[in-house]
């Protein structure tokens, strides 16, 4: 396995945490999105027309299924859910450990059952870890 795709997913996502974060609530945010998204469009427009894995987009286009479109959606939810968490006052340092362990932790039976992924007892150990983990941030003592 290849480190550099996770490793790039993590810094990105510490990037979009932040610049969610600094984004000034006196702006709307849905008109912010929609600039964000313009400008993921305009990214992701030059990816696919200078990368290496080009294809006609006729034809990519139409392999295309209703996962692409659903993840659009969810990525929308996922924006406006974060953007309205820091608009509420929760901190970047808790918002995104929190978010992050309870959606590794619900995407365990998604593996199993829909995916048929296994676990083993170290990987069992890890998800206990995982919930103590979230007990303690969460703990209000």
């Amino acid at each position: 396995m290849s480190y550099w795709p996770l490793g790039l997913t993590v810094v990105a996502n510490v990037l979009y945490h932040v610049f969610l974060k600094v984004t000034p609530a006196s702006v709307n945010p849905v008109l912010s999105l929609v600039v964000t998204y313009l400008t993921a469009a305009a990214a992701t427009a030059v990816i696919f027309v200078a990368g290496p894995d080009r294809v006609p987009l006729a034809a990519g286009l139409k392999e295309l299924n209703w996962a692409s479109y659903a993840l659009g959606l969810a990525i929308v939810g996922l924006e406006v859910g974060f953007m309205l968490a820091y608009r509420a006052g929760w901190n970047i340092s808790l918002a995104g450990l929190i978010s992050s362990t309870t959606v590794a932790l619900l995407l365990i039976p998604v593996g199993l059952l829909l995916f048929r992924e296994s676990l083993t007892m170290v990987n069992a150990l890890g998800v206990a870890l995982c919930l103590a983990g979230l007990a303690l941030v969460n703990y209000k003592g």
